[in-house]
């Protein structure tokens, strides 16, 4: 079971097998003796990408599932999918069942290729494992011994703090219910990673990252896509297993609920996330009591979010990574419903929430934020530039990075991540 769990959906013998049953799977459908196929098959493109214009117009402008667009390329992959589907219906009248059960097959390995192209370029579910869950699945919760212990002696400050022989060469995940207490918002259950010193006799009070992640999405994507452990136990192992507290929390409560990272009528998460969030991890985790040494980040949505998070409570959050953020929370693309939806269409609460705003009315003097995009995504690059220079001028210490060959994928969020840590780490005065 352990092998069929490493199988990766994104390279090797599954990617070619892929390509070459939806290679197959379009020629058979477009290959037909008859003159009339010659007709049909263009007019098949045409209908699909009609429906799938429409498809995406009813999701983002008009049922507002989404916020902004869909990426172009994912978008486009679903047009052979839906072409296959309206080739195989024409090849079924007066067809054989073997002429039918070949269509079915050859529809079947398109729409399996345009699949996994959608996956390659979101970069999710990098092997069966992450598809079904399990290795998620097999995080154990946060047992008592790793808990903060209120009448413990306190561990070495971090500059004295010299890493044992008998230190893990690797951090460990667990998960913990995160409840929220003074605002009353239900999540789900959050992520912790815990570098190699925490996991020493004496844990030195190590820094904290609060992470998000995308809408829709949940806190595991980190760990799948975002390959989040893997990042972090290298960056832990520059530093002689020194790295950040990394608690991936839930600001949404649902895969596909939007609450914006507010207090709005939709719900209280910006009391849970600076409030109920920092209090329970600085009352259950061995972490750093200064503020200074804790950063929020997050990807797409959760990127927005981050930026909301340091520009509002600049006293909890000195630092921040957001990858591929918004310029300002949505629920649509139309800013109207967005504004009618969360505040009854009062602008200016909503606006005085925003990160835009606050950076132009405050002075963000000794905070940080290091922004990241992918070179291809040009819509969010545009945002990652308007920010940057938002924050530039509100006192940031700002760093902005394009990632080449990169969309609005975890791509990004991986190629960017060490820089991001890197940035965090100067920031923090690490030792090395």
């Amino acid at each position: 079971m352990d092998f069929l769990s490493d199988i990766s959906l994104v390279d090797g013998p599954f990617l070619w097998f892929s390509v070459v049953c939806g290679s197959a799977g379009a020629a058979y459908l477009l290959w037909r003796r008859r003159r009339s196929w010659l007709l049909l098959v263009p007019v098949c493109l045409v209908v699909a990408t009609v429906v799938v214009a429409l498809v995406h117009w009813i999701l983002v402008d008009l049922m507002a599932t989404f916020s902004e667009n869909l990426p172009f390329q994912t978008v486009a992959w679903a047009v052979p999918a839906v072409a296959a589907l309206l080739l195989c219906a024409a090849r079924f009248p007066r067809n054989t069942w073997r002429g039918r059960t070949l269509s079915v097959a050859a529809m079947l390995g398109v729409l399996l290729l345009s699949v996994v192209q959608v996956n390659l370029y979101f970069g999710l579910n990098n092997t069966v494992s992450d598809l079904l869950g399990t290795a998620v699945a097999r995080v154990q919760p946060l047992e008592a011994s790793l808990k903060r212990t209120p009448d413990a002696k306190p561990g070495p400050e971090l500059s004295a703090w010299k890493a044992p022989d008998s230190m893990p060469r690797n951090g460990i995940l667990r998960k913990a219910d995160i409840p929220g207490t003074t605002s009353g918002f239900t999540a789900r259950e959050a992520y912790i990673y815990l570098p190699p010193a925490y996991q020493t006799a004496e844990r030195p009070p190590l820094p904290v990252l609060i992470l998000f992640a995308g809408q829709p999405g949940g806190p595991a994507d980190w760990l799948t896509g975002g390959q989040l452990r893997s990042l972090l136990d290298q960056f832990a192992e520059t530093l002689h297993g020194i790295a950040p507290v990394t608690v991936v929390v839930d600001p949404n409560g649902s895969a596909n609920a939007n609450t914006m990272c507010m207090d709005s009528k939709i719900a209280s998460v910006d009391t849970y996330l600076s409030q109920d969030v920092p209090a329970w991890i600085s009352e259950t985790l061995d972490v750093s009591k200064d503020h200074k040494q804790w950063a929020v980040g997050g990807f797409s949505f959760g990127g927005t979010c981050a930026m909301q998070m340091g520009t509002s409570h600049p006293e909890l959050f000195r630092s921040i990574l957001p990858f591929a953020a918004e310029r300002e929370p949505a629920l649509a693309k139309d800013r109207n419903k967005t504004i009618t939806d969360s505040f009854d269409g009062d602008v200016e609460a909503f606006e005085s929430r925003t990160p835009l705003v606050l950076m132009h009315e405050r002075d963000f003097s000794g905070s940080g934020v290091y922004l990241v995009s992918g070179e291809a995504d040009h819509e969010f690059t545009d945002y990652m530039h308007e920010l940057a220079e938002a924050a530039r001028n509100a006192g940031f210490e700002t760093e902005e990075h394009a990632i080449s060959q990169a969309g609005h994928s975890w791509d990004a969020v991986i190629r960017g991540m060490p820089g991001g840590l890197e940035f965090l780490a100067a920031r923090w005065e690490l030792p090395r």
